[in-house]
């Protein structure tokens, strides 16, 4: 069951599963979207000569538990228990704290946190009955490791859901259920162009710093970690440093990555003060030409 299945990251994901074998469920708010990703999937599998079958709800995960409730069942009824569940579904406004609405900032954390953790406590509570084991993977973002200007909300909208999956990664190890958090840069998606446009000089700027990536590689390196029972999965070298730097307290799931967290975290903080560095000068840069631009209108 992947959330935001119609579009960007979570589309590419159910390519990739459906390419492994799986039936998928989509999840989505826009009905053609819905139907549209449903034909290229199956166009996939037919290619591929596989028997999975995909289907889709439009279902808002943001809306009331009832109708989440209702959707998991139908979903189920169907095509059986949900064996991965993958909350893509999210969205990111960037501004300046100050021009915040207290309705965006609700929206954000409905939808990027509120709306996962319900849709995930009815899934899980099928994985628990139904089959010895399963998969959740959460979709946060680079943002949710560190605060950048213009992601106010939406920073701590993502940074909430890890510290969520922490804790559900202790509570599910014992049903053999694995939790993942998946850390996207920026990535070509229909989201990221919405995003952009409201996206502040500054955030843009700063932003630029780690490329963007194509919606594909992500998706395949979330299934691979997700499959592996990896608690983090992200892609590119400030990913990797970023997920390295802020393991703090978080599960270890591998020899590798812990001992990447114990050698590497003093060298990944010094090289981290010189992109804080260069932020701040962003910031400030674009903070003087603003001034200079009002001193001479």
């Amino acid at each position: 069951m992947i959330t935001g299945g119609s579009s960007g990251i979570g589309l590419s994901v159910a390519h990739d599963v459906a390419r492994r074998g799986a039936s998928v469920t989509l999840v989505a708010r826009n009905v053609s979207r819905l139907e549209k990703a449903q034909q290229e999937v199956e166009l996939t599998m037919s290619k591929l000569s596989m028997d999975g079958k995909v289907q889709f709800f439009s279902s808002d995960i943001s809306g009331s538990v009832k109708n989440i409730s209702e959707m998991v069942k139908n979903a189920e009824a169907s095509l059986g228990p949900v064996y991965m569940l993958i909350n893509c579904a999210g969205f990111a406004r960037a501004q300046k704290f100050e021009d915040l609405s207290p309705d965006l900032m609700k929206q954000m954390l409905d939808i990027n946190f509120t709306g996962p953790m319900v849709l995930t406590q009815e899934v899980v509570r099928g994985m628990k009955v139904q089959q010895e084991g399963g998969v959740v993977v959460f979709v946060s973002s680079q943002a949710g490791l560190l605060g950048l200007y213009g992601f106010s909300a939406y920073s701590a909208s993502k940074a909430a859901i890890v510290r969520a999956a922490e804790a559900l990664h202790m509570e599910l190890k014992p049903h053999n259920i694995s939790v993942t958090v998946c850390y996207p840069p920026d990535t070509d998606t229909p989201g990221f162009v919405e995003e952009n446009q409201t996206k502040p000089i500054e955030t843009k700027l700063i932003s630029e710093a780690a490329g963007l990536f194509k919606p594909e590689e992500v998706a395949k390196k979330l299934v691979d970690d997700s499959l592996c029972g990896a608690w983090s999965s992200t892609v590119g070298l400030e990913g990797f440093m970023l997920t390295t730097l802020c393991a703090g307290m978080g599960p270890i799931t591998d020899a590798a990555s812990f001992m990447a967290q114990v050698f590497l975290s003093g060298l990944f903080r010094s090289v981290s003060a010189f992109y804080l560095w260069s932020f701040t000068r962003i910031v400030e840069r674009e903070h003087k030409k603003r001034l200079e631009n009002k001193k001479s209108e």
